[in-house]
């Protein structure tokens, strides 16, 4: 089926910089990317509507958005997310949002004649205790990582949408899966942020405090892989002009690094003098979590900004934009 739809019936969302182009959820972290990336490209049509403009929520005001603006293609980057406290705190919230936004944004596409889709998932719609690294065919062979099932469950669905979308109407669907993000825009808070921004929040007010160490949670040994959000952006804009088949496609760095190697970077970016110590009796969590991108890369797509310059882009952002 993926086959069919192919080169014939897909114009390269590239060919024409007057393609309306609709990025659902821009003021995120991936949405945000994707804009950037497309401006630069020179497309000057994109559609985009901030959550008080069109709740993605509400189907007839979607129904309404989609009938009157007509994008030709649409990058659906717009999600409810959170950290693991979120999850556990609000399940309902996680599932029902997202199921909610995704339906929504996915049925509108289709009837309302959009050439073709990308919807974006996350790496946790793998099992807990996946392979490594984690090959797309991982999907659905175990139980998922109890913390974040409720978001988890709602984007494998919204895979499984894009999949029968295009084997029932042969429509053109296809659906992405980032590994660790982060850049420009990525969640500093001190309490619900993920690993890299919550380090260089640390380091940063530690530099500012002239404290003489800063006390991280574990190990230090995890291996966690991580790419810019930037990269991110060009991987998808890759994807809508090259790929259109059933599967989804991982899109990773395929690089890993120790959390305390982490650690020693950010801290070195951010310029903190005093000691690392690791508090050891804290949990490490998964020792493990790097995808298996090498489908992407045999299509011919690999990153391109080191996770140095990357660290150095974000705490520039970070200096700029984050109220100290």
């Amino acid at each position: 089926m993926s086959g069919a739809i192919n080169d014939a019936t897909s114009p390269s969302a590239l060919s024409d910089k007057s393609a309306k182009i609709f990025v659902a959820g821009h003021r995120g972290l991936v949405g945000s990317a994707i804009v950037r990336k497309l401006q630069a490209l020179g497309f000057t049509n994109l559609v985009l509507r901030g959550h008080a403009e069109l709740d993605l929520t509400r189907q007839n005001d979607v129904e309404s958005f989609f009938a009157v603006e007509k994008p030709q293609f649409v990058i659906l980057a717009a999600a409810k997310v959170g950290g693991i406290h979120a999850n556990n705190t609000y399940p309902a919230d996680f599932i029902a949002v997202n199921l909610q936004i995704q339906t929504n944004v996915i049925d509108s596409s289709y009837r309302f004649g959009v050439k073709k889709l990308l919807f974006l998932g996350s790496s946790c719609i793998y099992p807990k205790f996946a392979p490594q690294p984690i090959p797309e065919s991982a999907l659905l062979t175990g139980p998922l990582e109890p913390t974040n099932e409720w978001y988890a469950i709602a984007k494998i669905a919204g895979i499984k949408m894009c999949q029968a979308y295009r084997i029932q109407y042969n429509w053109d669907a296809i659906s992405g899966m980032p590994t660790n993000l982060y850049g420009p825009h990525d969640n500093f808070h001190p309490e619900n942020s993920h690993v890299l921004p919550a380090l260089m929040r640390r380091f940063h007010e530690a530099k500012v405090k002239g404290a003489k160490e800063v006390v991280v949670w574990g190990s230090g040994s995890p291996l966690r892989e991580f790419l810019h959000v930037d990269d991110l952006a060009d991987g998808v804009v890759f994807l809508m002009e090259n790929y259109s088949g059933l599967e989804h496609v991982n899109v990773g760095s395929g690089k890993e690094v120790t959390i305390k190697e982490l650690a020693e970077l950010v801290k070195e970016v951010v310029g903190f003098e005093g000691e690392l110590v690791w508090d050891s009796s804290k949990p490490d969590g998964t020792p493990r979590k790097l995808m298996d991108s090498s489908k992407l890369a045999g299509l011919g797509w690999t990153p391109k900004i080191s996770l140095k310059d990357g660290l150095v882009d974000t705490y520039k952002w970070y200096l700029e934009n984050v109220k100290q």
